[in-house]
């Protein structure tokens, strides 16, 4: 839960972490995510007012997202929405939870459109050209895996934990590019990303290694494997700039915490193309966070984007170009 004002500063931000409950599965287990979605949620939003030193009647929308997500998650997200904002006669502004993740970046610094977007997060990696605020136009995509769920998937078969990006991209630094992963569709006429063959690749090489029973340096795997992946998200979104007008350079969602990612593409853009202004949130904004729900839907608002008391939740739902 978050009160944010004018769509730009931040006077709450609470997140409840379910990082722990899921570390045991490997992943994000859906009914345990939804139980913990009904423990916190009213706590979270006594905080969140709290915090900010904000009463109902001061607020002026109540702000939730309605999708891409799991189920259960977004109805408990969508009941309390609904129920606090009829009770205190609030509008109700739906907001995409991918557009909030690209409006992480406001509560950074004003946005200059045009603009391109990189969202790459566990479950989406895409190129979103934006002409204009609210407007969004998905130039490029995964064809299979998203980024952060190779990361994830590469993670376990290392034995690191749940979830493993930042302990995968630490010991990325330690080690070198030596096993050569491939870097897919990179010579291909389009924007588009694919990961399912490098995640095979080194699968593959780990597993015929073990049968062998050779010894693989973990740290030189985890640096192979995240340069093949930076490269090619480097690669392909310096290509998605140079073929549209942007002023600036949005990367968003939860790997965009990286700090090999970080670090490539600010030198790329810096060789390519300087004219261009690279924004990334701070790493507490990258990950999922309602601060950033709120910076969306004070656009959503000006737009008079309001939802009805009907509005359901839609897991795959998908950018509407505007």
């Amino acid at each position: 839960m978050a009160v944010i004002l004018n769509g730009e500063t931040v006077l709450s931000n609470i997140v409840a972490s379910q990082i722990k409950s899921h570390q045991r599965f490997g992943g994000v287990v859906p009914e345990v995510a939804s139980r913990h979605h009904v423990e916190q949620i009213t706590l979270c939003l006594e905080e969140a007012l709290a915090e900010a030193e904000v009463t109902p009647d001061q607020l002026q929308a109540v702000a939730v997202t309605y999708g891409p997500g799991l189920v259960g998650a977004l109805l408990i997200g969508l009941s309390a929405a609904k129920a606090f904002a009829w009770a205190h006669g609030l509008p109700l502004i739906p907001v995409n939870h991918m557009a909030g993740h690209i409006y992480a970046a406001r509560l950074v610094q004003p946005l200059e459109f045009p603009l391109m977007a990189l969202l790459v997060s566990g479950g989406h990696t895409e190129l979103v050209y934006m002409a204009e605020d609210g407007s969004y136009e998905i130039i490029g995509e995964t064809r299979d895996d998203a980024a952060g769920e190779a990361y994830d998937k590469v993670g376990r078969v290392l034995g690191l934990p749940y979830p493993s990006g930042k302990e995968l991209d630490q010991l990325a630094h330690q080690g070198k590019d030596v096993y050569d992963f491939p870097r897919a569709m990179l010579k291909e006429d389009n924007l588009d990303f694919s990961f399912s063959g490098l995640k095979s690749a080194f699968i593959n090489l780990v597993h015929n290694a073990e049968q062998r029973g050779e010894e693989l340096d973990t740290a030189d795997l985890a640096a192979s494997f995240q340069a093949s992946v930076v490269e090619v998200l480097v690669t392909k979104t310096i290509r998605a700039c140079q073929a549209y007008p942007v002023k600036q350079l949005v990367i968003a969602g939860g790997v965009a915490a990286n700090q090999g990612l970080r670090k490539g593409m600010e030198q790329a853009l810096a060789a390519e193309l300087p004219d261009v202004k690279l924004v990334i949130p701070p790493l507490k904004l990258c990950g999922d966070n309602a601060a950033m729900i709120g910076a969306a839907a004070h656009v959503e608002l000006a737009k008079q984007h309001v939802a009805a008391m009907d509005l359901n939740a839609i897991p795959s739902l998908a950018f509407q170009h505007i």
